[in-house]
């Protein structure tokens, strides 16, 4: 998902202001069996998260989180997945936010790390547009490790995807009024009907720019909290 820098000037103020309401910090614990960091923001609240949900952004994917002078510094701020995170952290959900990835062993190393921390928690994925490239190819490998993945404003490879394969949970979300060529809603509502995957039909927003981009409807602008409530409600239905 193209995201112009200019635009991460119509990230509402809101968003800034909840930072204060979530801690915020880089991890660099997960490593490979090389011993290799795999870097990751955590956002998190005062108490131990009964639910974990991994984001991958759209695009290259490349978060790149790092320390610079003092300064936590990453891409892709204006991604729906990032620039919304801090609408997801509450007293029972934390997110960690890296690079999209299709790689078994980065993501496990994440798995891993975040188990020493909070065995008890639900981990879930969610992946934004081209991130769904990497939660789709994942999804047999994840099937007995996490608890579900989430695949929004999915690539059109998601008209094959049939959930009902896997032992966990699946959800499909998708903006009706989403135009990228990339990402058709046809081919979302579509998978829903062939094999009956978990399905939120989103609608409204602001649409600015090019249809691809994180703030026209494909990144659900002006409705991130909408978005963001019922992926926790879905989540949380799953106990």
């Amino acid at each position: 998902m193209k995201t112009a820098s200019w635009r991460f000037l119509l990230v509402p103020l809101a968003f800034f202001a909840q930072s204060c309401l979530a801690g915020e910090e880089l991890i660099t614990t997960a490593r490979y069996a090389s011993g290799e960091q795999v870097p990751y923001i955590l956002n998190a609240g005062n108490s131990p998260p009964k639910y974990i949900v991994i984001l991958f952004p759209g695009g290259s994917g490349l978060v790149d989180p790092h320390m610079e002078n003092g300064k936590l510094v990453y891409g892709f701020k204006g991604n729906f997945l990032v620039r919304s995170r801090l609408l997801i952290v509450d007293d029972e959900f934390a997110t960690v936010t890296t690079n999209s990835t299709q790689s078994r062993e980065r993501v496990q190393a994440l798995l891993d790390d975040l188990k020493s921390r909070w065995p008890d928690a639900r981990i879930y994925l969610m992946g934004t547009s081209n991130g769904t490239g990497a939660t789709m190819a994942l999804a047999g490998y994840l099937s007995d490790r996490i608890a579900g993945v989430i695949h929004t404003s999915s690539l059109a490879g998601i008209y094959d995807f049939d959930a009902r394969k896997y032992k966990n949970r699946q959800l499909i979300v998708h903006h009706r009024d989403d135009h990228c060529r990339a990402t058709p809603f046809s081919a979302a509502e579509a998978s829903h009907e062939r094999f009956g995957d978990d399905f939120i039909v989103m609608k409204g927003g602001i649409s600015v720019g090019d249809s691809c981009e994180a703030f026209a409807h494909h990144g659900y602008n002006g409705i991130e909290r909408e978005t963001v409530d019922a992926i926790k409600k879905w989540i949380r239905q799953g106990g």
